[in-house]
């Protein structure tokens, strides 16, 4: 549900507005010695690692300069070796978009970064290639993107894959379908374990091979090829790499160090994982928002837990929806325990009494943001069970919340397993103050790599992917 908490008092807030950031700054052209521009020269170079499109950083007219015998000209080279490298390095770090370009829904901001004072300072210390080497996302779902990118450029310099026909669904025991082979074909570029006999027959090997793929899909692994399973496996090579890329820039929007102590959200995947020291200690699956009503990017902390909480329902809900069904079955509010309350000015909101047919079910946690999202428990389990789980106007249902209240008590001397149960059992709202709030993240990947060094890829439900590669394409800051 995307309702304000009452205690915000405010039934719309603008999203937040992108740090202003100032232009790259290009220090005066330091000494540099040869090495220190072959370094240079090299991180140019290897750009593309990041997911940049080759020749954007391309130090070509650089090296040109550099190789002259004449004074002015090789300073002049020295000059834009070291303009392109502020602005690879502010790409690198902190993402190529200007602030005016990120959507409203994109809360999550890179904080503003001036690459010159490090780069000055490496140069003097003698450690440029450590400067380099720490200037892209210190994270593993980072790195882990950067050997799926090589793999698939890779795929896409031998041609990619090609389509499987349209046709009815195959599944084990099939015979004599072309689209058969076809299949385990295309399986068989991303899977190197699938041994390709092209033989009609859908075996049981073929079925075991295409339930590895619908996982990494989060398709659901049935091991009949369906229309959405046909659907995923047909999405062109590019866009696989159009998706990795755009998930390493949305790394770089992240600041240099999570807490070790966290939970993050997977918008997208709609799953929800508790961090502790750094190590997941609890993973549940989530419903997030349906298109068109979004779950936002972005970052906070859960300060409190409001156990038996009452919904009030924001205003756009209650005229597009509950108004309606108010005037097809008259009775319909009161008999789902929604009560008309009078607001200054003579109007009227919307408020469900807490209670068994609550929206927000037994928990809600509360962290601070311009949305007017939150975390919370939910009547309605059967969504849970499906493997498309983006059904909500915006905030984030669990499917496991009590456990998860428990353990953000943990520690309260007041808020006790038992007082916990207790309190929910009576039916009364009572809002319970974390001991230490919760960093929470809600984020939205669509490629990461799993242990096994597989790229998983999902739906990007919002187009959010498309729109940042689009973006970044246009952008001019770099």
């Amino acid at each position: 549900m995307s309702a304000a908490p009452a205690v915000l008092a405010q039934a719309q807030v603008r999203p937040p507005r992108a740090p202003q950031q100032a232009p790259v700054a290009v220090p005066a052209p330091p000494a540099l010695r040869a090495d220190q521009i072959d370094l240079l020269v090299k991180a140019l170079n290897d750009a593309p690692s990041h997911g940049f499109e080759p020749g954007v950083f391309a130090p070509d007219r650089a090296l040109a300069l550099l190789d002259s015998r004449n004074a002015a000209d090789r300073q002049a080279g020295v000059t834009q070796l070291v303009a392109l490298t502020m602005r690879y390095a502010k790409a690198v770090h902190s993402g190529r978009l200007a602030p005016a370009d990120f959507d409203g829904n994109w809360g999550l901001r890179p904080a503003a970064y001036d690459p010159a004072p490090g780069f000055a300072a490496a140069v003097q210390n003698d450690r440029l290639a450590g400067w380099l080497e720490d200037l892209s996302p210190p994270y593993t779902g980072y790195q882990t993107l950067q050997k799926g990118l090589v793999v698939y450029r890779d795929l896409a310099a031998k041609g990619g894959w090609a389509l499987i026909p349209e046709g009815p669904p195959l599944k084990l025991g099939d015979k004599g379908d072309p689209r058969i082979a076809q299949l385990e074909a295309r399986l068989a570029v991303e899977d190197p374990t699938i041994a390709v006999d092209k033989a009609p027959v859908f075996d049981e090997a073929l079925q075991q091979a295409l339930m590895r793929a619908q996982k990494r899909f989060g398709l659901n692994p049935d091991g009949v090829l369906g229309k959405g399973t046909l659907a995923a496996l047909n999405v062109p090579v590019q866009l696989r790499i159009d998706q990795i890329v755009a998930n390493m820039e949305r790394w770089r929007w992240l600041p240099e160090e999570l807490p070790a102590d966290r939970i993050q959200v997977n918008i997208a995947a709609a799953v929800m994982s508790v961090f502790h020291h750094d190590a997941p200690t609890l993973t549940m699956r989530a419903v997030t928002g349906r298109p068109g009503d979004e779950t936002p990017m972005l970052q906070s902390q859960i300060h409190s837990i409001v156990l038996n909480p009452p919904w009030n329902v924001p205003s756009s809900i209650a005229t597009k929806e509950l108004w309606p069904k108010e005037r097809a079955n008259p009775g319909y509010l009161a008999r789902n325990d929604f009560i008309v309350i009078p607001t200054e000015g003579g109007g009227t909101r919307l408020q469900q009494k807490a209670g068994d047919k609550a929206a927000l079910g037994l928990v809600k946690f509360d962290f601070n943001n311009p949305y007017g999202v939150y975390l919370h428990d939910t009547p309605s389990r059967a969504k849970f069970a499906s493997y498309s789980r983006l059904a909500s106007h915006g905030c984030v249902r669990l499917e496991k919340p009590i456990p998860l209240a428990k353990q953000l008590l943990d520690g309260s001397a007041e808020w006790t397993a038992e007082n916990v149960d207790a309190t929910i059992a009576s039916g009364k709202t009572v809002r319970a103050q974390l001991p230490k709030p919760m960093a929470v993240y809600l984020l939205y990947w669509t490629a990461y790599v799993t242990p096994d060094g597989q790229v998983n890829f999902r739906d990007d439900p919002y187009g959010w992917d498309k729109a940042l590669v689009q973006r970044i394409a246009a952008s001019k800051t770099v």
